[in-house]
């Protein structure tokens, strides 16, 4: 699909009142609009823990912001019983944890080009739930596999609710710690990533986006069913240029790049402006022309958005941040000639 140039979110906003959320979203003309998490009402808003609400098991220590299980006590049964039974609305998520969701829900999308879910992806999810020795569950084979079904059928769920408002869906699965694979802190095969997120993204019928905020293995990325690679642009658009005919390769097989452009911390937002970030972008997408890219196909396969989420932002500049983001888009649709 061509985004030419667009722009969405990659999901937290610093924000308590979710109508004050998606109020922001719409002034500041969110293409693909996404519906906000809002971690400052509480832990239950954060990712994680958002993606693990039907987990069978889990307790959550909001105090200490971590989820555990008991491996040695948990009943997976009724979990495995909906699984089997295709039954996805027993995955619907709690109101509480989602109230930037079900407020997204309840609002009018026609202006929007996309409307855009988000699930944290299985390696992610799966090391940031620990068993009571403080190990984490995606080392359990059983549990894993919990946690890789638990993934996909939150995002199937959503992909559901979400192309009942609206025909055009994106569904990002959030991986941040693919940045530690082939570390210490993270004993996962490039294989074993490919497989789980391939296992995660089964079945959700709309454009599917993995999303990492740091330098990662992009090869074995792009060898997942993704649609859009969604990236740190701003700190790490040097580290996918290394990979010229992947990244052709999946351009022209109809994929998309999210280039996460705009600063998302306080300063970077003070110091940049539409003009500055357009050069930046400029300087990019000339470097992978050099190397053989398309330079029509890169901008029309173009979509916008910060670094990362905004959840930890003050909210002067996480406005700031999504007003930049409608100007730079503003500009290079101008400039490149796209409608």
């Amino acid at each position: 699909m061509d985004w030419n140039c667009s722009t969405t979110l990659i999901g937290s906003l610093p924000f308590e009142d979710p109508a004050k959320a998606l109020d922001l979203i719409v002034e500041e003309k969110i293409i693909c609009a996404p519906w906000p998490q809002l971690p400052r009402l509480g832990y239950r808003e954060s990712m994680y823990s958002q993606t693990a609400a039907r987990l069978p098991g889990l307790v959550a220590n909001e105090r200490e912001g971590q989820l555990c299980v008991d491996l040695g006590d948990y009943d997976p049964m009724e979990f495995y019983t909906a699984l089997l039974e295709e039954d996805i609305d027993y995955f619907q998520p709690p109101s509480e944890g989602h109230q930037g969701l079900y407020a997204f829900l309840e609002r009018d999308h026609s202006s929007h080009l996309a409307v855009k879910g988000q699930v944290t992806g299985p390696v992610s999810e799966g090391l940031q739930i620990f068993d009571r020795e403080g190990r984490p569950v995606v080392y359990d084979e059983s549990y894993g596999e919990i946690v890789r079904k638990g993934v996909n059928m939150y995002a199937r769920w959503q992909q559901r609710r979400l192309s009942g408002i609206h025909p055009n869906v994106v569904m990002f699965f959030d991986e941040p710690s693919l940045t530690l694979l082939g570390t210490p802190f993270a004993s996962i095969s490039a294989d074993e990533a490919v497989s789980w997120l391939n296992e995660a993204m089964e079945g959700v019928d709309c454009h599917k986006a993995i999303h990492c905020c740091g330098n990662t293995d992009w090869p074995m990325v792009l060898r997942t069913d993704l649609d859009i690679l969604s990236f740190d642009a701003y700190s790490y658009a040097h580290t996918l240029a290394l990979y010229p005919q992947e990244l052709a390769a999946f351009l022209e097989g109809g994929g998309s790049l999210c280039w996460g452009i705009v600063p998302n911390s306080d300063e970077g937002v003070r110091i940049e402006t539409a003009e500055s970030l357009f050069r930046l972008m400029e300087k990019h997408l000339d470097g992978l022309v050099a190397k053989g890219l398309d330079r029509d196909l890169l901008q029309r396969r173009c979509m916008l958005s910060p670094q990362c989420g905004l959840g930890g932002m003050e909210e002067p500049d996480a406005v700031a941040v999504l007003r930049l983001l409608r100007e730079l888009s503003d500009l290079m649709r101008e400039r490149y000639g796209l409608s």
